[in-house]
């Protein structure tokens, strides 16, 4: 069998799928993620998620592919990737000293099988009281500027978490055990 597809360039995706073993090659979709604004964060990542995965699918019709998306939800707003410095800094304060949530969306698909599959994982995650030089000091390292939410808990972002939740690789963008047993109970991947 061929290698799936990884609908991403995520290297934390990648880095969680080897770490399980899978077998993929990377071809990040060309979604344009910012034409996607759902109020409900679950309805936002699996549309996303899915979205991604088609792209990639329908070019490769006999593949199966992985499409991911992960959003940090507080207080009614959805948190993408930061746009700048000040839009991390706003995010960081917001997080401090509460409790968000976390929600990846993920998509299996193969176009040729008629095979769509989509749901979402959501973990809560809660932040320490940050002080203000905490966070200029995070705000010099290259971190946040790529992350949901404007962190990495598996980087020196996990600095900042009291505790979670749920599912950790979720909260590093891609809930392993339900995505590899979808793979398994559909005989993508041997058991």
């Amino acid at each position: 069998m061929q290698p799936l597809l990884l609908a991403s360039q995520s290297p934390r995706r990648k880095y969680l799928l080897e770490q399980a073993g899978i077998l993929f090659e990377i071809v990040p979709s060309q979604i344009d993620e910012n034409s996607f604004n759902h109020r409900r964060p679950e309805t936002h990542v699996k549309k996303l998620a899915l979205a991604k995965a088609e792209e990639i699918g329908m070019q490769n019709p006999d593949r199966w592919v992985i499409g991911a998306d992960t959003v940090v939800f507080i207080n009614e707003s959805i948190l993408e990737k930061p746009t700048s410095k000040v839009d991390a800094r706003k995010m960081l304060q917001l997080l401090s000293g509460k409790t968000h949530q976390v929600y990846t969306g993920f998509a299996i698909y193969n176009y040729q099988q008629k095979h769509r599959y989509v749901d979402h994982v959501k973990t809560d995650v809660k932040f320490k009281v940050l002080s203000h030089e905490e966070i200029e000091w995070y705000l010099q390292t290259e971190e946040p500027y790529d992350k949901a939410g404007a962190y990495a808990i598996q980087g020196l972002g996990a600095s900042m978490i009291k505790k979670i939740n749920g599912s950790y690789t979720n909260v590093v963008g891609l809930p392993v055990c339900e995505v590899v047993e979808h793979l398994m109970n559909t005989g993508v991947v041997a058991r």
